[in-house]
């Protein structure tokens, strides 16, 4: 991977005008915030866009743009042996064909590591990045950012693979630091009792999702809740009240009979950015990601851009009035799938959202909903929603213990949509799909078939 980021790095360096194309998720702003920070600490004249995917109408302007060089970030796999006018370098991390093992491409899938959990489209974005200057090293932080915000701590409960690499580079350099704690979101700043309210993975019976719950929990372990007028944070809490809380949702989770695996999955690896202000949105690397998602995938990429770019007034800002209604959307969309009621079929399950979830949060609201006691997760999951411009957003999300017997849902979307002249791909556990409308359930029809055969059954 290393002697590929090389050769990358002596494209770029051959190249004086480069436009980078990015994600809208937060692994996609930190990726093309790593690319562009690069790109001027070299001098270079570079242009960013975001997109949602990389379907026919953005690839044929980039081929009438005609680029001299495009800088392709978490995304680009799926058209590395596509497209030859557009002349490119691809720094991602989704799977790809295993024929494009290409001196502009690279991807861990080439090198036998896993998109999912190794390394992150910010991730490998930063490899070239180092291998540009070493004194880039500070943009690890936002690699780590991308890899939280893209979920890759999941499966181990902390980041693993070259993941672990970027880590040591982030604390070397003192931009980063990593520390065990409770894994609920929210840390820095929520009330305690709303951290508890909306906790998923462990998800807590009795407790997540009833308010009124969560406040007589706390106040029989005699934590308070406020200090005066300030509601406080886990952050503000004792080791003593900590161990209380976290010692009782174990019981909990055990009396319950979710098991030793489940109740260890309270703890695990928290990432602290050490150059940001402790209780705010930007000091713990999953809230970062959470500020992020809240820009691009509401159109508005300049905002998270900046504000990884350094940016602490005028785009944070505006930064954090966006992630108080995307907040509210996730709140809305979670009780919308709810009401829609999910749908179960013998090798799937879905709802469809329709235009009542935006296209752009239907993978978070299908992966919060696998997370809750609304749903069986012995069944993968698919969420629908419309479009802008007709078509059928697809957003599928599975578990670890799928993974592992052989469910890989990046081919199973990406077979089923092309069926249909619709384009799909992703990760083993999570992946996404773009469809025409009403070919829904010829879609879970075929999805069906490919999981089936997967799985051997």
């Amino acid at each position: 991977m290393l002697k590929r980021a090389i050769e990358i790095r002596n494209i770029i360096n051959h190249s004086k005008e480069i436009h980078i194309v990015t994600h809208i998720d937060a692994d996609g702003i930190t990726a093309g915030a790593i690319a562009s920070e690069t790109l001027k600490r070299l001098g270079k004249k570079y242009s960013i866009e975001c997109v949602k995917q990389l379907d026919d109408f953005i690839l044929n302007k980039l081929t009438d743009e005609n680029h001299e060089l495009v800088w392709f970030t978490d995304l680009g796999s799926s058209i590395s042996t596509d497209y030859p006018d557009i002349n490119k370098i691809i720094t991602d991390h989704h799977t790809c064909p295993k024929d494009s093992n290409l001196p502009f491409h690279l991807n861990p899938h080439l090198f036998g590591l896993e998109g999912a959990y190794d390394i992150s489209g910010a991730g490998v974005t930063y490899l070239v990045s180092k291998c540009i200057d070493l004194k880039n090293m500070d943009l690890s932080a936002l690699a780590i950012v991308g890899a939280c915000g893209d979920l890759q701590d999941r499966k181990f409960c902390k980041l693993q693979g070259m993941n672990r690499e970027i880590l040591m580079d982030g604390k070397s350099t003192g931009v980063i630091q990593n520390m065990m704690d409770v894994r609920y979101f929210g840390r820095e700043t929520r009330p305690i009792s709303k951290l508890l309210q909306y906790s998923g993975d462990p998800f807590i019976p009795g407790l997540s999702r009833r308010e009124d719950a969560c406040v007589s929990f706390l106040q029989d372990l005699n934590v308070r809740l406020k200090d005066g007028d300030y509601w406080r944070k886990w952050i503000d809490l004792n080791k003593e009240e900590r161990q209380k809380i976290i010692s009782s949702i174990a019981q909990i989770l055990l009396t319950k009979g979710f098991g030793h695996k489940i109740a260890a999955r309270l703890i695990g690896e928290i990432y602290i950015l050490s150059k940001e202000k402790p209780g705010t949105e930007l000091h713990d690397a999953k809230e970062f990601a959470t500020l992020l998602n809240s820009t691009a995938r509401y159109d508005q990429y300049e905002v998270g851009l900046n504000v990884c770019l350094g940016d602490r007034d005028k785009w944070l800002k505006k930064a954090c009035n966006l992630l108080g209604g995307h907040r509210r959307n996730l709140v809305e969309g979670l009780q919308f799938a709810k009401e829609e009621k999910i749908q179960k079929r013998t090798f799937l399950q879905f709802f469809h959202a329709g235009e009542g979830i935006r296209d752009t949060i239907i993978g978070i609201v299908t992966n919060m909903m696998l997370n809750s006691e609304d749903v069986d997760s012995n069944l993968p999951l698919i969420g629908f929603a419309y479009t802008e411009n007709g078509d059928v957003k697809v957003s599928a999300r599975t578990t670890h213990d799928f993974v592992d017997k052989g469910l890989d849902l990046s081919s199973a979307l990406r077979n089923a949509a092309k069926e249909l002249n619709g384009i799909g791909g992703g990760h083993n556990i999570a992946a996404g799909a773009t469809i025409p409308k009403g070919k829904e359930e010829e879609f879970l029809d075929l999805l069906e078939k490919e999981i089936k055969d997967q799985l051997g059954l």
